[in-house]
């Protein structure tokens, strides 16, 4: 399919250039051969007038007629002519020739045209003629007619013609080259998000699949005894709930990417403390970290009166300064990411263990903003798994998250949400040490 479309691209790139090469290679020919005829017939007139100026006039009577003396008139044109391959003819009044530089009469009737025309003589040999009137008052002299051989316009025009199509050829052929590698390229960024759109669906089914079949199965087994122990039923119906609310949470991430992927969804920007935000999350998660025996803390610069009241969770604080930690985000969704961060720190991270997260404003030059380290002392990640982190439904440990209900998506939601918020995001970690993920949000100016 994608050779197909690039072939298309293509011909398509060659064909447009190569009508457009065509149309200028015919306009320069064009061009060039009218400027080659338009010197010419400026060539011919101006011999014209010089002839005309020369001429030898002389009355022949008392009555004022007079006569074109044509041996000292045209007594020294001959060399001159010929050596500018013009050549001249002098007809009588009557149309008859009288005087000629042809070797040989030509038999080109005489036809008055002072803008230039062109004469057949055969099949290979053309002139290009000027006939000018030439009179005294009422009184017609004659006819001076000037003649150019045509090869002076059809030999260069036909070298420019052949190096025109040898010049177009080449230029085509190069330009369906280059189409051939630009097309390529242009298909590579489309191959690649076909691929993972590809893998994307696959992984998708899959995740939707197994839970499916654990719900059809439960269920089928719940009917096929309909005076089955009650509490049997009721484990078969907690089996169910439990998956029902597993599938509802991975369709919400998968609609959640499918509207950034699509970007109808746009981040509702408010003004947020962020210290507070994080409070709020923290206390969401305090009862997983207690469960685990887990310290759970947050350091910053300026924390909330609730967090320090709260005496489940540790808190290091400096005096708050107002809007010091503020931030223009989208509230829900800086929410949701600080959860899928912390809830992951949590469960990688094995009892007795510590997750901190720290909260700061860094100054730069370029504006402020706030960065926020959630750090664990959990299992850690090997390092030749870092790079693919942020893929979708990428898991370190397939079997060992599977085990605790994760799909794969966390880090995808996480890496959106920052790319929502021109943001960055930092993984580090060393296996079995812990992992610090680093999280950095800039600061916009907000109206007091």
């Amino acid at each position: 399919m994608f050779q197909v479309t690039r072939r298309r691209l293509a011909i398509w790139y060659t064909t447009v250039t190569a009508v457009l090469l065509l149309v200028f290679a015919s306009g320069f020919y064009l061009y060039v051969r009218s400027t080659l005829i338009e010197r010419i017939d400026d060539t011919l007139n101006h011999v014209v007038e010089v002839v005309q100026r020369s001429l030898v006039i002389e009355p022949i009577n008392q009555g004022g007629d007079v006569r074109v003396n044509v041996e000292s008139s045209f007594r020294d044109n001959a060399i001159s002519v010929e050596d500018d391959h013009i050549d001249l003819e002098w007809f009588s009044p009557q149309g008859e020739i009288v005087w000629s530089t042809f070797a040989d009469p030509i038999a080109v009737p005489l036809h008055f045209n002072i803008n230039g025309e062109t004469v057949h003589l055969s099949a290979d040999h053309l002139l290009r003629q000027v006939t000018q009137r030439v009179q005294v008052g009422r009184q017609v002299l004659g006819y001076l007619r000037v003649s150019h051989p045509w090869f002076e316009v059809t030999k260069p025009t036909r070298e420019l013609f052949l190096d025109l199509i040898a010049g177009t050829t080449v230029m085509v052929a190069i330009v369906a080259a280059i189409g051939w590698l630009l097309s390529g390229l242009a298909m590579q960024p489309i191959r690649e998000s076909y691929q993972r759109l590809k893998q994307f669906t696959a992984d998708a089914s899959h995740e939707l699949r197994n839970p499916i079949a654990i719900i059809q199965t439960n269920v089928q087994v719940a009917l096929s005894d309909p005076e089955s122990d009650p509490q049997m039923q009721r484990y078969h119906l907690q089996v169910v709930e439990r998956l029902t609310r597993r599938l509802g949470r991975l369709v919400d991430d998968l609609l959640f990417l499918a509207r950034q992927d699509s970007s109808t969804a746009q981040p509702r920007r408010v003004l947020v403390n962020l210290d507070d935000l994080l409070t709020e999350v923290l206390e969401e998660q305090q009862t997983i970290a207690v469960e685990k025996g887990i310290s759970l803390s947050l350091n910053c610069s300026a924390a909330s009166e609730e967090l320090a009241a709260s005496q489940s969770i540790i808190l290091k604080s400096l005096p708050r300064v107002e809007n010091l930690l503020s931030l223009q985000c989208d509230r829900d969704q800086i929410s949701r990411l600080f959860t899928n961060l912390i809830s992951n720190a949590l469960q990688y991270t094995p009892a007795n263990g510590k997750v901190t997260i720290d909260l700061q404003q860094l100054k730069r030059t370029s504006g402020s903003s706030l960065q926020v380290k959630v750090t664990d002392t959990g299992i850690g990640i090997p390092e030749e798994a870092l790079p693919q982190l942020f893929d979708r439904f990428y898991r370190v440990d397939p079997a060992r998250t599977k085990a605790t209900g994760g799909s794969g998506l966390g880090l995808a939601i996480a890496q959106a949400i920052i790319e929502n918020h021109h943001g960055q995001i930092q993984i580090e970690s060393k296996f079995g040490k812990g992992t610090t993920v680093t999280v950095t949000l800039p600061q916009q100016e907000t109206a007091s």
